[in-house]
């Protein structure tokens, strides 16, 4: 099966992240991917300390998740998208999962927030698995991936082949700058993708903005825990990836008891 993953720029407004977005399901479908997955909210943006993004428009929200539907269905590629939605609780880190047909298979809200999120995004409940054709795949979104090694595990235990990361991670001042993945003098956050895959043996694929200076970039891991491919660092575009499902025997994830 062949995957992308979507290194694209922040959109400079909610309205350029619907347009962008489109145009990558559309390059993906160009470039023969079979789904395609986009960095954490990335509609409309997501909302840190560093992005002045305009108040929560559910309005907005249903229009874009419509509007990418049909390009999906349009394109036939299957389509992770990174957002945001308004419930009860508040404002949650979600991803819509949109069928190849153009169907909208449902969220997985992000459970696990970061502390620095507190104020801004609600936690989320509960988690599950998705189909693509003959993938069965899971979402863990950013902190959940790299701090909460269980929530990968939980879907792999459940049939995921692979688990998608759609993370947000940009710059700070002062910070190192890589070049290389998983770079030793650079922080814990790559060497923990390849870790989530190692240990359950299943296929990771993490996706993060591009941006300048950025700490992590997109990447494919294998399920044995080496690295497949990523994308140079800072530098928009597609990753696409072809991945050997029957590779993802998710044996170590099966025989952890817990």
């Amino acid at each position: 099966m062949r995957i992308a993953l979507a290194n694209i720029e922040f959109p400079e407004n909610p309205q350029a992240s619907v347009a962008s977005a489109e145009r990558a399901i559309a390059e993906a479908a160009r470039q023969r991917a079979e789904i395609v997955c986009f960095p954490e909210c990335f509609v409309p943006g997501y909302r840190s300390a560093s992005r002045r993004l305009p108040p929560p428009d559910p309005g907005f929200l249903e229009r874009a998740w419509s509007t990418l539907a049909a390009a999906a269905g349009k394109q036939g590629v299957s389509v992770v998208l990174g957002t945001e939605r308004v419930v009860a609780a508040g404002l949650l880190a979600s991803a819509l999962v949109v069928n190849r047909d153009g169907t909208v298979a449902g969220f997985q809200d992000k459970v696990q927030i970061d502390p620095s999120e507190e104020g801004v995004y609600a936690p989320g409940d509960g988690r599950r698995v998705f189909q693509a054709g003959s993938m069965t795949f899971g979402i863990v979104i950013c902190h959940e991936g790299w701090r909460y090694p269980e929530t990968v595990r939980w879907a792999a235990k459940r049939g995921a082949q692979i688990v998608f990361h759609p993370q947000f991670h940009e710059a700070e001042p002062g910070s190192y700058g890589p070049s290389s993945f998983a770079d030793p003098e650079n922080s814990f956050h790559e060497k923990a993708a390849l870790c989530r895959a190692a240990e359950n043996t299943c296929y990771f694929a993490t996706v993060n903005y591009a941006s300048p200076g950025s700490p992590t970039t997109s990447a494919v891991v294998r399920p044995d825990g080496t690295l497949q491919s990523y994308q140079p660092y800072g530098k928009p575009g597609l990753l696409v990836a072809g991945i050997d499902l029957d590779k993802a025997t998710r044996l170590l994830a099966m025989r952890c008891r817990s």
